[in-house]
């Protein structure tokens, strides 16, 4: 991988591509791939090119499906099947920044909490919606969800 920091995301796939291509390596490819093809489509989708935000989404998108994968094979019994999925998705896991902790995401969710002012459970949407977007590619939607809905049941424990 080129540790260039001044390249966008989508320019270091395609040099990552390149390299892998050169070397040989038919998992990276076929990973950088499938990707960089998911860029494309959601670039058509949206009608222009996407920022870097919008690229780690479809990386993240990615990851999930993998550990969907994962998950299933793992169900079937299928230990071939899990090694090349956890393979691709150790490959997708180098382009997505490190991941928040809980804390981390209990911390933002806080500071989202009092920005907005939020006393309860209805206020929930709003902050998602904020959180959501400022957590992009470090956290996992459903964490946040969590984490979020434990902070405001324990704001007003009635309605929780």
């Amino acid at each position: 991988m080129l540790a260039n920091k001044t390249m966008s995301l989508q320019q270091r796939l395609m040099a990552d591509l390149h390299e892998a291509v050169r070397a040989k390596d038919e998992v990276r490819r076929g990973i950088l791939r499938l990707v960089i093809a998911g860029i494309k489509n959601a670039e058509i989708a949206q009608g222009s090119p996407l920022d870097d935000g919008a690229v780690l989404g479809v990386i993240a998108k990615e990851v999930k499906r993998h550990q969907e994968s994962i998950a299933e094979f793992r169900k079937g019994d299928r230990p071939d099947l899990v090694a090349k999925e956890e393979a691709e998705l150790a490959l997708l896991l180098d382009y997505l920044p490190q991941q928040m902790s809980r804390e981390e995401i209990g911390a933002a969710a806080r500071q989202v909490i009092a920005e907005i002012g939020a006393a309860s459970l209805k206020d929930k949407g709003q902050i998602m919606g904020r959180l959501v977007a400022q957590l992009k590619g470090r956290a996992d939607g459903r964490e946040i969800n969590v984490v979020v809905t434990e902070l405001l049941a324990a704001l007003s424990p009635k309605e929780a």
